[in-house]
């Protein structure tokens, strides 16, 4: 499955408006992303789709320089478990 990137948001599907997965994001100001929320229809639950999906903004994120904020609880779980993401991860 492609992931795609669309405007403020990486998504799985023929069509941003309906995504079938997305994760979808704002800009705090021009260093700080923040995550607003992960949607992954049932039909692909299980298969790492939200991983995929949050490993896109967090390469987006190193590249640009970027920091990110988890608003999402999913993402927000994943980022604080253990120091994998310090190098992004937004601290106050």
């Amino acid at each position: 499955m492609e992931i795609r990137e669309g405007s403020k948001r990486f998504f799985i599907g023929e069509d941003e408006n309906e995504p079938i997965a997305e994760i979808v994001y704002s800009y705090k100001d021009k260093n700080v992303i923040v995550i607003e929320s992960t949607f992954v229809a049932e039909s692909l639950r299980g298969q790492n789709i939200a991983a995929r999906l949050l490993e896109k903004v967090i390469s987006k994120a190193r590249s640009d320089g970027l920091k990110i904020i988890p608003k999402c609880s999913y993402a927000e779980k994943v980022m604080k478990k253990g120091d994998k993401y310090s190098d992004v991860l937004f601290i106050k």
